[in-house]
């Protein structure tokens, strides 16, 4: 790729002043260290920005705070079928923006985040849809092996819509495209098909020395996704539920009675069916305890790169403590995080624009303040 044009007077400050907080106000302090390889953490999504066109851009004041308030990493979806088809513009945007976050301080996950389109093109067609992942890299690869290998992190697919034995040779295959341009950047992978936590159990890791397994943590689902506004799931439904919880709390009882009385079986059974097991901290932190020793058996550093709680219906309190259970429970079992996500539905700031509307609770949760 030729060199990008030339920067803006507002780009090469916060460039320069990304490099001082970089090297000495900010140090890169709460990254992960195992076997010799630093693992980005401390971290949030940021979708609707390069995953699609005119998304907006973050404020530069607005990352800034974010900062210096202590997030460490951005977890940046990128979208394969704009990358096939946007061309060289495409490609120097997303270049510039990872720049532009790394002269601010930030480690960056580059995320290969499917479209709608594609996804269904996995299942029509998993072999063609497969070549279009692999197309996508072969063009963003240019762009990463021109990208510091310290502090950009390509993501190879996130949620792979496939079965597991697909996905660990598409996965292969891409690693070895990434390879041929960018030896040195370490690797990010997730398991088939959702990426939860569960199915990293019996996934093998790459056969590379340089990589991070990432999984996604929402469970419950009752709980982190009530109220949703996307589908027609029973989560829809949902609403007030409390976290920590039993079938006995009351808060339970009278979401559970409110589901009956309008004939809303099967969304008053998804509760009860999550709640089989008590939502704890415990349970939590047993979750993550299972992950702890897949890594530490196949010696493969771990990221938890999703998590996060809708805040369309729920209480603050209730947000706030599962958010600091599954961060804790992370950190305590030297997992990575990025949380999902900035400032959409499951966001901790109003507006990626603004300065104003930080959820002080949530970052609090988030960083331990």
């Amino acid at each position: 790729m030729t060199s990008p044009p030339k920067v803006s007077r507002r780009r090469a400050l916060a460039l320069a002043a990304g490099a001082l907080f970089a090297t000495s106000l900010l140090p890169r302090s709460a990254a992960l260290a195992t076997a010799g390889a630093r693992i980005p953490s401390r971290g949030f999504n940021l979708p609707g920005w390069l995953d699609r066109d005119g998304g907006p851009a973050p404020g530069a004041a607005t990352l800034e705070k974010l900062r210096q308030a202590g997030f460490e990493t951005i977890r940046l979806p990128v979208n394969g079928d704009l990358v096939s088809s946007g061309g060289p513009a495409t490609l120097r945007s997303i270049q510039n923006g990872i720049r532009d976050l790394v002269g601010l301080g930030f480690s960056v996950l580059l995320d290969m985040h499917p479209s709608g389109k594609l996804v269904a093109a996995f299942r029509n067609d998993p072999e063609a849809a497969g070549g279009q992942v692999l197309r996508a890299w072969t063009a963003l690869r240019v762009v990463v092996a021109d990208l510091p290998a310290d502090w950009v992190y390509p993501e190879l697919l996130n949620e792979p819509p496939m079965e597991r034995t697909n996905w660990l040779a598409l996965r292969e295959q891409i690693a070895a495209t990434l390879r041929a341009t960018c030896p040195l950047h370490t690797l990010v992978w997730g398991p088939a098909r959702f990426q939860g936590i569960w199915e990293i159990a019996d996934t093998p890791p790459l056969a590379d020395d340089n990589q991070i397994a990432a999984v996604h943590y929402y469970a419950p689902m009752a709980f982190t996704h009530q109220c949703e506004n996307w589908d027609a799931s029973p989560l829809a439904r949902i609403a007030n539920l409390p976290f920590p919880a039993t079938r006995g709390t009351p808060a339970v009882s009278q979401v559970l009675s409110k589901l009956r009385a309008t004939g809303d079986e099967e969304a008053a059974n998804l509760v009860e069916d999550e709640l089989s097991a008590p939502w704890t901290e415990a349970r939590i932190a047993a979750d993550f305890a299972d992950v702890a020793r897949w890594s530490a058996t196949h010696g493969c550093p771990v990221m938890l790169n999703e998590f996060g709680v809708l805040n369309f219906c729920v209480d603050a309190e209730s947000r706030a403590s599962w958010v600091r259970a599954v961060r804790k429970a992370a950190e305590a079992n030297h997992v990575a995080w990025t949380y999902w996500e900035l400032d959409q539905g499951f966001g901790f700031i109003r507006s990626r624009l603004s300065v104003e509307g930080f959820d002080d609770s949530m970052i609090a949760a988030l960083l331990g303040g």
